[in-house]
């Protein structure tokens, strides 16, 4: 089997029924896990998604999709070099990943038509049904169903282990504009013992206040911009403390806030959305107490702030 995954998610699929080796192409944003990063990428970003600024992204996104233009390039030279047999895409989110639609042309010049596998995930059962069906369009049944338990299992232990009290959450999953993380994020905050007081489950993220926030008065903040790492998150946030938005002064409401790696555990629909379930059980109910993994979640203070946008 030659395979192409051009969804991040889709390709830690494929890694974790250990067919690495039949992975011919992937996405610029395929970076999970290590054993694939020398698989030649066939997609590359028209926009600086690396150093730009949240708010500058944002702007950039706006102004191609309301000039009709792409967000991504397709290499089509190298799809065609990789003459793959089976190609997984998206059609959730086209500020995400190359789209079907793209592939059109590309396909038609290959040397054999592959089976194409569109994914549309918008929640937890969907992703966990779209382990299936990977596994099944790249003659892994079989594996399909065992991670598909595994997953499930793991899911039904995270949801046994929280306790009766729910804390009130707000997940925001952008910074500049504000937003609230939608889709398969509301569900993660529910199995894992929490809340989420102003996302809606399958539902799109979308755009919000911070007077929404403060009317809501959540018990716990997560800051989870979507593809973000903790760190560049930290950067993020230093960076607007220190221009226009007093965020320490914001943050000060509440007690509780965290920054978390979107990117590894909430922005891609795939097997590491369990770990992320497993990450907020751990936070909203820390029994035994533990120490965070800086990697993962940071607890976020005024005096952590006030550092970060020094240096």
């Amino acid at each position: 089997m030659r395979i192409c995954s051009l969804v991040p998610g889709a390709t830690e699929v494929v890694a974790a029924l250990d067919l690495t080796d039949q992975l011919v192409a992937v996405s610029h944003e395929c970076d999970y896990p290590e054993s694939i990063r020398h698989v030649p990428s066939v997609v590359e970003s028209v926009i600086d998604q690396h150093n730009l600024s949240s708010d500058a992204i944002d702007r950039a996104v706006k102004q191609l999709v309301s000039a009709g233009q792409r967000l991504y390039r397709l290499n089509e030279q190298r799809l065609r070099d990789a003459r793959p047999n089976v190609i997984l895409t998206q059609d959730l989110c086209h500020v995400c990943a190359v789209t079907p639609d793209q592939l059109t042309q590309a396909i038609t010049s290959l040397p054999s038509e592959p089976r194409l596998v569109t994914l549309n995930p918008t929640s937890m059962e969907d992703m966990l049904l779209d382990v299936v069906r990977i596994a099944q369009a790249v003659g892994a049944a079989d594996r399909g169903q065992a991670l598909l338990q595994s997953l499930r299992a793991r899911l039904d232990h995270a949801s046994t282990t929280k306790r009766a009290i729910r804390p009130r959450v707000v997940c925001l999953e952008w910074l500049d504009p504000l937003y609230i993380a939608g889709h398969w994020v509301p569900e993660m905050v529910a199995l894992a013992g929490g809340t989420d007081i102003l996302g809606r489950k399958d539902q799109p993220s979308r755009e919000t206040t911070w007077k929404e926030v403060t009317d809501a008065n959540p018990d716990i903040l997560l800051i989870m911009p979507c593809g973000y790492s903790v760190q560049r998150t930290l950067d993020e946030l230093g960076r607007l403390e220190s221009s226009r938005t007093a965020w320490s002064a914001l943050l000060a409401r509440w007690p509780e806030t965290y920054v978390l790696d979107a990117n590894a555990y909430f922005s891609r629909p795939g097997p590491r959305l369990v770990d992320g379930v497993e990450l907020l059980a751990s936070l909203f109910h820390p029994t035994p107490p533990h120490d965070l993994n800086p990697l993962q979640a940071v607890r976020l203070t005024t005096s952590f702030l006030t550092v970060e946008s020094r240096v």
